[in-house]
């Protein structure tokens, strides 16, 4: 699919859609709990429903309503003997430890640029607990062999904290006695405060010791048949959209929880640092064009955010500093090279040093024809950066949006975006 947009201002008020890495925590507890569960706010990106299909095919009862799902869960049984993550990435790392506690055998699948993304990390984690990994070579598709064996165990956390949430979620309803995670390296620390609070949520209260190791105790558990939770807004694609209002529009964002968990919460504070004008009500985030000041902004435990930090940057006066590249090499594409080859299309100045991109902000970006590189984040990013552009963008393999924000370009036209979609 080929989106053609028009650069120019928008303005209105859009809500933020479900936090996907919010929704998936929650079906993955909601499999796991003895007992039914109504979800509220539910995402229905493509990686939300590669996760609903997940738990249904590991024992779950989906049953989905207007406005909420139901789900049931009655142990793992994996009569199916696989799970499909298609091309979700959280989806392989949280449900693998955990489709680990079957009896059976059960193969993981995905499909894409899945097949491509890392999953060394269990080789070293897995059999240590127990379980077997028939001839393993690194990548999806592999087979776990368990069940998994709850156990004190010491990880490396440097590739993804997303290893450790899987973990967490299998040990912590499986334990029968206290038992610690050691943990080194670890990235993306807000997103282990997502998984803690769900498992709190669930009655599974986890501690920690400044994120080194995490302390199990089964004797603190508490339990209730029937639980209701609603997921949250997603400040990460929210970002897209304060963004947007920052540098050529009047948005109002609703939804977003100020007290959200969410790594790329970040963005908001960024945003008040560089002086965009921003107001904040009960339930709206106003942000409104206005001259911005160059940043120097951390992302490597919010490396999602780094393609529309890059558009920000571009429009920013001066030189900006992002760091954490290193987090972006592991993603839908490598974002290490896609994000480059969007600032050369839009023929905005930049360098790369050790860890850190460096982006020197421009008047205006160049109209321009835009790889998707089959990532949803490049598709988002390219389109907000073409409302700053001086003629029309083209964005090739835009169908990308699906897995986190199918409703990504409604959504711009209806904040004004000129937008043209070509099947």
């Amino acid at each position: 699919m080929e989106v053609i947009i028009n650069p120019g201002p928008t303005s209105g008020l859009v809500h933020a859609p479900a936090s996907k890495s919010h929704t998936q925590r929650v079906l993955g507890a909601a499999l796991l709990h003895h007992g039914k569960t109504i979800i509220n706010n539910a995402g229905m990106s493509a990686d939300e429903i590669a996760a609903l299909e997940i738990i249904a095919q590991l024992g779950a009862t989906v049953n989905k309503y207007p406005g909420y799902i139901e789900i049931t869960g009655n142990g793992i049984n994996t009569e199916h003997g696989f799970i499909s993550c298609h091309e979700s990435g959280l989806a392989a790392r949280l449900f693998t430890p955990i489709a680990a506690l079957s009896l059976n055998p059960v193969e993981i699948k995905g499909s894409g640029s899945l097949l491509n993304r890392p999953m060394d990390t269990f080789n070293t984690i897995l059999p240590a607990l127990g379980v077997k990994l028939p001839h393993f070579n690194g990548h999806i598709p592999f087979t776990v062999a368990g069940p998994l064996i709850p156990a004190s165990i010491k990880i490396d956390g440097s590739l993804s904290s997303q290893f450790l949430s899987g973990l967490l979620f299998a040990i912590c309803y499986r334990a029968q006695e206290p038992l610690t995670i050691e943990v080194e390296n670890l990235k993306s620390t807000p997103y282990i405060d997502l998984t803690l609070e769900v498992l709190k949520h669930f009655g599974k209260h986890i501690t920690h010791d400044n994120y080194k190791s995490f302390h199990i105790d089964p004797t603190r558990f508490t339990y209730q048949y029937d639980i209701t939770i609603n997921v949250e807004s997603d400040w990460s694609s929210a970002a897209y959209w304060l963004v947007a209002g920052a540098i050529n529009g009047n948005i109002k964002v609703s939804g977003l929880s100020l007290q959200s968990a969410q790594a790329d919460k970040a963005i908001l504070q960024l945003l008040a640092g560089i002086k965009a004008r921003i107001t904040i009500s009960e339930n709206e985030i106003t942000v409104r064009t206005s001259d911005l000041e160059p940043f120097e902004f951390d992302a490597t435990h919010c490396p999602d955010l780094f393609p529309i930090l890059a558009i920000l940057a571009a429009c920013c006066d001066g030189d900006s500093y992002i760091t954490g590249m290193h987090r972006l090499h592991h993603k839908e594409s490598n974002r290490a090279e896609s994000v480059a080859e969007m600032l050369l299309q839009f023929e905005v100045p930049f360098s790369i040093e050790d860890d850190t991109l460096c982006i020197t902000g421009v008047n205006g970006l160049e109209r321009t024809t835009i790889d998707s590189y089959n990532d949803h984040r490049i598709v988002m990013a390219a389109s907000i950066g073409a409302l700053r552009a001086n003629g029309p963008v083209n964005i090739t393999g835009a169908e990308a949006v699906n897995k986190s924000y199918p409703q990504f370009f409604e959504q711009l036209s209806a904040l004004g975006g000129h937008c043209t979609i070509n099947e």
